[in-house]
């Protein structure tokens, strides 16, 4: 990914500058590890240590913590992201550390390990967005079941991102809806035509928009 590819995520999380972690840190992690895929790093080096990224509903496992995890050490991937219960988590597999933009598992159990996102990128992308949902100032702050037929209404109206999650919670697919740079609609499929939605704005002019476009649809969880 170019090295300005994180700046799409500003606007969502209304910030103005972006943290990373220096050369020093990711050297500890590189200690540990042996080698990080070349797209992790340079998350890592360019916006990881953004505190805004890290104000959502889950839990980024972030450089500082496999410092003091004996678990995150010993586990066979390099986790990512932990669900904010425990319930599932996303890693890489250290045998694929060594590849520049590795795929991302998805787990319940740490036994079995299923695809998440083809790519590290395409994860960092697509959980970045989701997570963003649960950190906007402007939302309904609950979830609305939809229908085929909405979910069909989403797709001609709002702008699909071009990256999702193969599965997450309960082995559900999130994929990612928008009309502003600063709002987002996750749209969380979890199979035979049960969806469920959440959206949000940075603004409250983007979360608006947003809103008329959703008036008509959806169904209260």
């Amino acid at each position: 990914m170019s090295s300005n590819a994180w700046d799409w995520f500003r606007p969502l999380y209304a910030v103005e500058d972006l943290q990373g972690y220096t050369e020093a840190d990711i050297k500890v992690l590189k200690g540990i590890f042996g080698v990080l895929p070349l797209v992790l790093e340079e998350y890592y080096r360019i916006a990881g240590r953004t505190k805004e990224f890290h104000q959502v509903q889950d839990i980024w496992i972030l450089p500082e913590h496999f410092q003091t995890s004996d678990w995150l050490r010993q586990s066979e991937y390099l986790i990512l992201l932990n669900e904010n219960q425990g319930v599932c988590r996303a890693g890489i597999h250290k045998a694929d550390l060594c590849l520049p933009n590795p795929p991302v598992y998805y787990t319940e159990d740490d036994k079995n390990w299923n695809l998440c996102a083809s790519t590290t990128s395409e994860f960092l992308s697509a959980a970045l967005a989701y997570e963003a949902v649960f950190h906007f100032a402007y939302s309904p702050k609950e979830f609305y079941w939809i229908t085929e037929a909405e979910m069909d209404f989403i797709k001609l109206n709002l702008t699909k991102l071009p990256f999702e999650l193969e599965k997450w919670i309960g082995d559900m697919k999130v994929l990612l809806f928008q009309n502003e740079a600063d709002n987002m609609v996750a749209v969380m499929d979890c199979g035979d035509g049960n969806s469920n939605i959440l959206y949000g704005g940075a603004t409250e002019a983007s979360y608006d928009k947003l809103r008329k476009a959703l008036e008509e649809i959806g169904e209260p969880m």
